[in-house]
């Protein structure tokens, strides 16, 4: 009798061939070559491989492999509400880290497929070494951070202390990479944009402490809802506020989705003002 061969178990064996074959050639290259990711990806396309499944597949193998992931390897999509397109996508992977749909996707089936495809690059490309979390890195990472803070309207105090925060918590969790340490990085840069790191330290906190203490807390909807009660504690000092940051918090993750960046922090900033919005709206509605 003729041997009857399972397509999709096929294709699921040949994908995770080329999936580990990518993984080692990144860790064993020195080299952050884009020559590398151009052939890793011409490779996926001319073998047709379904980058949902293949995304999900590859944070299996991650696990599987050691990985340190707190919630499981569970890739978690999201699509935005819309009757009409261009319809759009965010992919959440495991570590913390968040992608998008960057593409003008006629249907949602093609937004989740191009959140897919961009995560999984930047999954692969999280597998060569300069994306380990090492003392060169930290350096680097510490130097572009205050970079970024000239100008900051909060005073050099305010963006001494956070650079401090962050190149602390870098130190503490060196061998890891970056998608990994995604979820941890994003709590501290919503403190800091929450003005809650200030808190803390007007409290007599240590970086110490407050990282220890966040280490292990969830970005889940309690931590959103406390930050959201912030804002509208602020919205009745300066009526206008929420929906002022609201709008550069749209703005922020419009553009970085269609550059194909991370985008963890300025969605959660989006989500945070737009509950913080309706409850405030709730409220001006009862009264």
């Amino acid at each position: 009798m003729a041997k009857v061969s399972n397509n999709r178990n096929d294709s699921s064996a040949s994908t995770t061939a080329l999936l580990l074959w990518a993984i080692q050639d990144l860790s064993n290259n020195n080299n952050h070559s884009p020559a590398t990711y151009h052939q890793i990806w011409s490779r996926l396309r001319r073998r047709k491989v379904n980058v949902v499944e293949a995304l999900q597949e590859f944070w299996q193998m991650k696990l599987a492999r050691g990985a340190d992931l707190k919630n499981g390897a569970l890739v978690i999509y999201e699509s935005v509400p819309s009757s009409s397109p261009p319809y759009v996508c965010y992919v959440t992977l495991p570590g913390g880290s968040c992608f998008g749909s960057f593409q003008n996707c006629p249907t949602k089936a093609e937004a989740r497929r191009s959140a897919a495809k961009i995560a999984l690059m930047n999954s692969v490309f999280n597998e060569h070494p300069s994306r380990k979390i090492s003392d060169d890195f930290i350096e680097k990472a510490v130097a572009d951070a205050k970079a970024s803070f000239k100008g900051n309207p909060d005073g050099p105090e305010s963006s001494n202390n956070g650079i401090e925060a962050f190149q602390f918590m870098l130190e503490t969790n060196k061998g890891r990479t970056m998608l990994e340490f995604q979820e941890l990085m994003t709590v501290f840069q919503l403190l800091h944009w929450n003005g809650s790191l200030k808190a803390m330290r007007e409290r007599q906190c240590s970086r110490q402490e407050v990282v220890a203490h966040y280490s292990h807390r969830t970005l889940d909807d309690d931590m959103r809802s406390q930050m959201a009660l912030d804002w509208i504690a602020r919205e009745q000092e300066s009526s206008g506020i929420i929906s002022r940051e609201l709008g550069n918090a749209e703005r922020e993750l419009e553009a970085a989705r269609l550059a194909g960046r991370e985008l963890r922090f300025p969605k959660e900033k989006r989500d945070i003002l737009m509950l913080a919005c309706s409850q405030v709206n709730s409220v001006n509605g009862l009264s």
